[in-house]
């Protein structure tokens, strides 16, 4: 039964309707003669609040609230990989066509492309028995994917009809089933799903394989599980988007979704055409075709920018389900957690810290859960990743997004504006960055790449920590008076952070490094300071040891070392060997 309502109310995004109309809490309403898309969030005996997810300019008192009977949802079906959506899940493209570079109020466009056939390979035939995630179909969604289509969950029953291969519109009619009950049921190739709820799945594993970036600092130093969560925070300039356009470049997830959450408009703009110009490393085809992107600009409203996160995480989900690994660029929480004040603060809700509303926590901590390693319904195993860019005001790390998405997420990568104002990139800050994964990860590790990987990176750490220390001498007294063998690890400290973590996303040997090339170069550095360490324990002092370009040429291995040329690194101990030996003949 349809409800309708009358509007007595209007502030900003928040419409107030008089009485109990009938509406049910979350439900999907049509906001006055225009019809603009709204939700509901409040009910009493006296009115119903609704938000809106569109302009509300020109709404009046007296306009007509229509309900559609279904919670906020988006559509499932091919179609969904290298589009691009608004908040709610509305492909840009087509209303730019119809409406040109704005968004017109109360535009109705299907998210998916309803005419366009597609090649269907069935995979069911009649008599099978099917539950909630048994796939019934396959399509080349891309020249990367194989959209998987699937029996929504909570429905199951036996096949009395089936189409045969061919081509068919996602609203075709592709099987018939007959559930226990009697009653028969007709499967497309698409199917809703509310965004505020999670997909249901089998079994949850722990995270114990990582997300491989090609990002020393992240593999090795901070590395992230496949499921797992982080979090990016970082004040202007300090290169929060380069590193999540170079994680849905090189990570090895199979789907990318990039939300652009009340972003600048000019830095969208940047984004979507640049992604329209990477090139998958993997395929060498375009990276759009494993690629979904949800731009909603600071311009759009609120209500839109609060639904964008949910809307990209259903989407990500529905692929875990097919058996896919899935990585979540969220870009950036922060305004996502603004739009939730501004909200809270229309509808006249007690403020907690900075204004925010007290239920922050929780709204973060339930997109954060999202996450993770699963088994599906249907027997396969995919994942979701998070990796969640925060933008605190001045660079404030202890400002409340920040501190709260640090309780739920096990991934920090804080990024440091002196170190980006140095051109160190990334510009993430190994001295307050941290990654919980790390004990979970360390059986992976010795297995996969080397024994002693774990071990190399505890060392690397160390010693930059080590430098850390003595900087906090050398500001005092300067690095003349300090001790040689102190010296040595300021030097060899200068090598890692420069030869190691500095990365080159523009170089072709250095915007990607496989881990086993990460190992070599850390047994590399750890090997000169073995060998150098040796000669300052022989009184050897540490202007002789500077004489000699050794540090400048394990620096430069970075570049001078192809991914593919690791036998090139037994050269370089030759080389330490062979500068060891001349120090000592120098000063025998």
């Amino acid at each position: 039964m349809i409800n309708t309502g009358i509007i007595f109310g209007i502030n900003g995004p928040i419409i107030y309707v008089a009485g109990n109309q009938g509406f049910k809490m979350g439900e999907m309403v049509l906001v006055g003669k225009q019809k603009l898309v709204g939700e509901v969030i409040g009910l009493t005996k006296k009115e119903t609040t609704i938000q809106v997810y569109e302009e509300t300019s020109g709404l009046k008192p007296g306009e007509e609230v229509t309900s559609t009977g279904a919670a906020v949802s988006v559509t499932l079906a091919p179609g969904i990989i290298s589009n691009i959506f608004d908040g709610i899940e509305r492909p840009l493209k087509e209303i730019q066509s119809r409406s040109g570079a704005y968004i017109t109020r109360g535009i109705s466009v299907e998210p998916l492309d309803i005419n366009k056939l597609w090649d269907v390979h069935i995979t069911v035939k009649s008599g099978d028995e099917l539950y909630g995630g048994s796939i019934i179909a396959e399509v080349p969604e891309t020249p990367a994917i194989l959209h998987k289509s699937m029996v929504p969950p909570g429905i199951s029953g036996i096949v009395t009809n089936v189409v045969s291969d061919g081509k068919y519109t996602i609203n075709d009619p592709i099987i018939t089933l007959k559930d226990f009950s009697g009653e028969e049921r007709v499967l497309t190739l698409a199917q809703k799903w509310p965004i505020r709820i999670p997909r249901p799945v089998n079994k949850r594993f722990s995270s114990d394989r990582p997300l491989i970036t090609g990002q020393r600092i992240l593999d090795t130093l901070f590395p992230i599980a496949k499921g797992g969560t982080a979090a990016i925070p970082g004040g202007f300039g300090t290169g929060k988007t380069m590193t999540q356009h170079q994680l849905a470049k090189w990570s090895d997830a199979d789907i990318i979704i990039y939300i652009g959450c009340g972003e600048r408009g000019n830095e969208m703009t940047e984004v979507l055409e640049d992604f329209s110009k990477l090139v998958d490393p993997k395929s060498g085809n375009p990276l759009l075709d494993r690629t979904t992107l949800i731009a909603n600009t600071s311009n759009m409203p609120v209500a839109a920018r609060e639904a964008s996160i949910y809307t990209g995480i259903t989407l990500a989900e529905y692929y875990r389900d097919m058996g896919y690994h899935v990585a979540i660029m969220a870009d950036s929480t922060s305004r996502w957690a603004e739009a939730l004040r501004e909200l809270s603060g229309r509808l006249e809700e007690m403020p907690a810290e900075e204004g925010f509303p007290a239920y922050l926590a929780s709204r973060l901590s339930g997109f954060y859960e999202r996450a993770g390693f699963m088994e599906n319904l249907n027997g396969t195993e995919g994942s979701v990743s998070i990796i969640g860019a925060v933008s605190p005001q001045g660079g404030d790390f202890s400002e409340p997004v920040t501190q709260n998405t640090k309780r739920f997420v096990r991934c920090f990568w804080a990024l440091d504006k002196s170190l980006a104002y140095a051109r160190h990139f990334p510009a993430i800050q190994w001295l307050t960055s941290y990654s919980e994964y790390l004990s979970d990860l360390s059986p992976w590790y010795t297995a996969n790449v080397g024994s002693d990987f774990v071990d190399c990176r505890n060392q690397l750490l160390s010693i930059l920590t080590q430098e850390s220390q003595l900087n906090e001498i050398v500001k005092l007294i300067g690095s003349d008076v300090l001790p040689d063998d102190q010296k040595l690890i300021l030097e060899i400290a200068r090598v890692i952070r420069l030869g190691f973590v500095q990365q080159n996303a523009y170089h072709p040997s250095d915007t990607f490094v496989p881990l086993t090339k990460q190992l070599k170069m850390m047994q590399t550095i750890l090997y000169l300071y073995t060998k150098t360490k040796q000669l300052i324990a022989m009184n050897m002092p540490m202007s002789v040891l500077k004489q000699e370009d050794i540090f400048e040429k394990i620096i430069s291995i970075k570049y001078d070392v192809a991914n593919d040329e690791l036998d090139k690194f037994d050269h370089y101990r030759v080389m330490i060997d062979e500068f060891y030996q001349q120090v000592l003949l120098k000063n025998a």
